[in-house]
């Protein structure tokens, strides 16, 4: 049987659990599901409740009836596949192997605090992706060069933004401006410069919180989906805010 200390504890880790994958881009049916698993491993039950920013939680002991309660914010950090899959892989373990919540959770918090991979090769992996997507629409290899110099600097300037804690749609208005103002220099030689400045933009758009909300109102959280594909609009539309400020600046050039 467990004592109230312990309940707490379990749902203290379960709610920083569920937090952290909501927050690194996982959608809402898999966080449920590896949350309950292991809850089922220490045999409480586990009642979630999603909301676009913060999660309630109630677990309940199986013996005793028991329960526990937790409400926590659920923090903005970066998408990351890597935690997605690890985090779940610790939720089978948990239920396969009983780990006591100690080692549960020297394991989590290793996986959390890992290393991340450095800013610089990111920021270059991006340019190459970029440039790739200007290929793939049509783009001549002086175009893909173009691309991938805007990509870096626009990228770059998302990044110390971001080190600023600055408004996260000001950001993306921002960088769409000057990655496509810098892809507007292709505009000055016989290539293809529609296609420069169109992809320079790309890096920018959520695929991942768009996908997140389509997989969250067919799965049937409805109020999570639509909070995640709004917030997805809004970063579209900003995209677009930026993008059509350069326009506006070379319009003659295109006409």
């Amino acid at each position: 049987m467990k004592t109230s200390e312990s309940l707490f504890s379990i749902s203290k880790f379960i709610a920083e659990y569920s937090a952290h994958l909501m927050g690194a881009g996982v959608h809402t049916s898999r966080v449920v599901r590896n949350t309950k698993r292991i809850g089922e491993a220490f045999g409480v039950d586990v009642k979630l409740g999603v909301f676009h920013k913060n999660i309630i939680l109630t677990i309940i002991d199986n013996e005793t009836q028991e329960a526990c309660n937790e409400v926590i914010d659920i923090p903005a950090l970066p998408i990351s596949f890597e935690h997605n899959s690890e985090l779940s892989a610790l939720s089978w373990e948990a239920f396969d192997h009983h780990l006591p919540l100690e080692e549960l959770k020297e394991k989590y918090h290793k996986i959390v605090s890992a290393p991340k991979m450095s800013p610089w090769i990111v920021l270059i992996l991006v340019g190459f992706a970029n440039a790739s997507f200007c290929k793939l629409f049509g783009g001549d290899p002086y175009s893909m060069g173009i691309v991938f110099v805007a990509t870096l600097l626009g990228f770059f300037l998302r990044q110390q933004m971001q080190k600023r804690k600055i408004n996260h749609y000001i950001i993306f208005i921002v960088s769409a401006f000057i990655a496509s103002l810098c892809a507007s220099v292709s505009l000055l030689f016989d290539i293809t410069s529609e296609i420069a400045i169109a992809t320079s933009v790309l890096y920018l758009v959520p695929g991942v919180p768009l996908i997140n909300g389509v997989i969250d109102i067919v799965e049937g959280y409805v109020l999570t989906g639509f909070a995640r594909l709004t917030q997805a609009s809004l970063l579209i539309v900003s995209i677009a805010i930026g993008l059509s400020f350069t326009l506006l600046l070379v319009k003659n050039s295109l006409i």
